[in-house]
């Protein structure tokens, strides 16, 4: 898959699958370019085209769209291949307040293109496979009583950040920061417990559930049940960080505005992603 990707960001045109029988050909041109910020729309196309789920399709899809606008009036444009240590937790008060230690680390791979709006702004689409989550724990291995469990959901996320570039001495190296939306969608993940009770110990393992949540749907959730995760995450989130001649060094923050459980009522709407990242890119 890699490779194809790559070969498709090499050429000079973007093509799709034909909307008509108009071409004999089986493709048409959408538009000559060598933004390489084309990939991110790519990596989407092909999520469409492995998802049975018609939810995750549409989602796919919509975004798809938005990015190819993007890719269309871009002339001056990057991309670069990241991936990071995450560092994920929940929420546990309704102002918003964290626990530390139930901070659980995971991991972020994907994609994120830089856009160019002028000497000193720049727009960065971007596409990830994030982990998010926490975990809790009470008592040590070896205690008569103990317990520890996580819960380690993964997203495909999309984030939208408008930057501030300034120069540094090399002329292909910069300060950057700024902020944006994201949109996610949960895609996989596991609960995991262990513990000893009195003595007698126990594990599981288990496929996190995610509610068949249709987005345009505000004041509904379908597919809601104790135990299922909601599957569609919105939020914002700030980035800031170092291009260095190829290199991309930086630390994002995700602030979830989602509320995680399905079933949760508005007036106890406690539990919401928080996640900060520390990443390393090569521009393509």
């Amino acid at each position: 898959m890699i490779a194809a990707i790559k070969l498709l960001c090499n050429k000079r045109f973007l093509y799709l699958p034909r909307a008509d029988n108009s071409n004999v050909n089986g493709c048409y041109q959408v538009r000559q370019t060598k933004n390489p910020v084309c990939c991110v729309y790519l990596f989407l196309f092909l999520i469409y085209s492995f998802t049975q789920k018609i939810v995750m399709k549409i989602f796919a899809i919509t975004i798809s769209i938005f990015l190819l606008s993007i890719c269309s009036y871009a002339q001056d444009g990057s991309a670069w291949i990241k991936g990071g240590f995450n560092l994920a937790n929940v929420t546990v008060s309704s102002d918003g307040r964290i626990d530390d230690a139930k901070a659980l680390p995971s991991f972020n791979v994907g994609i994120m293109g830089d856009v160019s709006l002028g000497r000193f702004l720049a727009l960065q689409p971007g596409l990830l496979f994030t982990g998010k989550g926490t975990k809790t724990q009470s008592g040590q291995p070896g205690d008569a009583s103990y317990f520890k469990a996580s819960s380690n959901p993964y997203y495909i996320e999309v984030p939208l950040n408008l930057v501030i570039k300034l120069p540094l001495a090399s002329r292909s190296s910069s300060f950057f920061f700024g902020a944006g939306p994201y949109a996610a969608i949960g895609v996989a993940g596991k609960n995991r417990s262990e513990g000893n009770l009195y003595g007698v110990g126990f594990k599981n393992s288990s496929n996190i559930q995610f509610s068949n949540d249709d987005p345009t749907t505000f004041d509904e959730q379908e597919g809601a049940d104790f135990g299922v995760m909601r599957r569609f995450d919105f939020g914002l989130n700030g980035t800031a960080g170092l291009e260095l001649n190829g290199l991309l060094l930086s630390v994002n923050y995700g602030y979830g505005l989602t509320k995680i459980n399905s079933i949760a009522a508005n007036d106890n709407d406690k539990n919401k992603h928080r996640v900060l990242s520390f990443n390393i890119g090569f521009k393509l």
